[in-house]
């Protein structure tokens, strides 16, 4: 990689590419934001004008093609992320995807082997590992702030759903809504950030069992018209195994009332133990606790300015405050050689844990990890 500036085409003009992706490229001085594409021209031209983006296409093997685009945004919807993603690898570009990556666990560790293999970056967009609360709780495990680790809880409630006229999303034309089991919603949402949090604060999982619920009987899906009495997944609660020895928790709902994102990570050591809730209250996007062995009583951190990106704080908007440290950090893997951190490797383990537990809820039993041990 030459130069200071990384050329990037994203993929994807709706609201999240609006919210958090395209201000987190706009406020980076290293990055030269090249192209936008989307399959509605008005609103890749509208992306354009608002985050001053040069050029825009209306079919993404276009902007993949573009020689001045260094890497790949794929923020589309799901069933597209691993042909866009291949592609965009093929093409040897770097490439940073919404999560998931591919439509199963499978088709995410060959995506990974196909990075792997082109010796390009890859980035999932777990946007919660660039929380400045987590971070700094991920920074007391390694240094050994917080001791042995001994219990992790992962909890992501929020109440997007709980309103059965919120249309459901990424329900594929067709499916059966009426299955056995629920079709996994929840566990794959917020669901699969909660999973990854919890194995980058505690490694590897070696058994989860889990039970999945479905709450809203009837509710809207988009592309449908009216009601549906469709079974689907409103929450999960996991017990995780840690290869470590460490024990853990998770629990997932999109019906839990609360505001966004509803993320809280606990962690408990035999020195000392550690809570950040991502929690938008009062104006203020998140909140660090931490406790001793000798002093229990939890008391609120506050983090350095370093902390932040430039120019925001804990008042700025939480999507776009994850999302502008998920870049700056993105683009120093890239630019200054750095080692990796939640590529799809990452991505492709988070999408076998989310198949175990799965499995565990389906066949009412304890499932051992890796699923897949040759992927």
């Amino acid at each position: 990689m030459t130069g200071k500036k990384l050329g990037v085409g994203v993929l994807g003009a709706h609201t999240w590419a609006e919210k958090a992706h395209l201000p987190g490229y706009a406020n980076d001085p290293r990055v030269d934001l090249v192209a936008v594409c989307d399959v509605v021209p008005e609103r890749a031209a509208a992306m354009a004008k608002m985050f001053n983006i040069r050029k825009v296409y209306t079919k993404p093997e276009d902007l993949i093609a573009d020689p001045e685009v260094q890497m790949v945004d794929v923020c589309t919807p799901t069933d597209t992320h691993y042909a866009l993603g291949m592609a965009a690898i093929e093409a040897g570009k770097h490439v940073l995807c919404e999560k998931p990556i591919a439509r199963s666990a499978t088709e995410a560790f060959a995506l990974a082997r196909a990075a792997e293999a082109a010796k390009v970056r890859t980035k999932v967009g777990f946007t919660f590992r660039y929380s400045p609360a987590l971070r700094q709780i991920r920074a007391w495990i390694e240094d050994g702030t917080l001791g042995e680790i001994f219990h992790i809880h992962g909890l992501e409630q929020n109440s997007q759903f709980l309103d059965p006229y919120f249309p459901l999303r990424q329900v594929p034309q067709g499916a059966d809504f009426q299955p056995k089991h629920p079709i996994p919603m929840s566990i794959v949402g917020y669901g699969s950030h909660l999973v990854d949090l919890v194995r980058w604060m505690g490694g590897e999982y070696k058994a989860v069992v889990s039970s999945m619920s479905n709450y809203m009987v009837e509710r809207t899906v988009r592309g449908y018209e009216g009601l549906q009495k469709i079974n689907v997944d409103d929450g999960t609660v996991a017990l995780v195994e840690f290869a470590s020895g460490a024990q853990g928790m998770l629990q997932t709902s999109i019906v839990a009332v609360g505001n966004y994102p509803g993320i809280e990570i606990r962690v408990y050591g035999s020195k000392a133990a550690a809570v950040g809730r991502l929690v938008t209250e009062r104006g203020i996007a998140e909140t660090l606790h931490f406790a001793t062995a000798d002093k229990v009583e939890f008391e609120p951190v506050t983090l350095p300015d370093s902390h932040f990106p430039p120019g925001t704080s804990l008042r700025t908007e939480w999507r776009e405050l994850y999302y502008r440290n998920l870049v700056r950090l993105w683009i120093g893997e890239i630019l200054e050689n750095r080692p990796p951190e939640g590529d799809f490797l990452d991505g492709a383990r988070s999408q076998e844990i989310v198949d175990a537990c799965v499995m565990a809820h389906v066949e009412r039993r304890w499932v051992d990890l890796p699923l897949y041990p040759d992927a």
